[in-house]
């Protein structure tokens, strides 16, 4: 006699596999659709705009005239700094929710983006 565990419904092991590859297909699918999708994060006052892509591809970086200033580089280069990491961490941020979002929140080695 096989055991049952409460709550569980009598699932074969072809509709687990079906499930399993359907979960598969729609978090590639999502992937694509992310890193396809641009993010755009802003520094100082969004003197300096960094978008990239969920590939963290870089699409552009706009500096306005008055970010410029011979005698500080360095605030200028902080600014893009800032910016482009912001950017990378509103992509990873949208991967990992997308893909919580089809996985449940399992850690499932081998899906992408896990």
């Amino acid at each position: 006699m096989k055991a049952r565990i409460p709550g569980q419904n009598n699932m074969s092991r072809n509709d687990m596999m079906q499930r399993i590859q359907k979960m598969q297909e729609d978090m590639q699918a999502k992937q694509e659709e992310v890193e396809n999708t641009d993010f755009t994060a802003g520094a100082g006052g969004d003197l300096v705009e960094v978008t990239l892509n969920g590939r963290h591809e870089v699409q552009s970086v706009k500096i306005k005239p008055e970010a410029v200033d011979p005698d500080d580089v360095e605030m200028l280069e902080d600014f893009l700094t800032i910016a482009f990491n912001e950017a990378v961490r509103k992509a990873n941020e949208t991967m990992e929710r997308e893909m919580n979002s089809i996985s449940g929140g399992l850690n499932i080695p081998g899906f992408p983006g896990m």
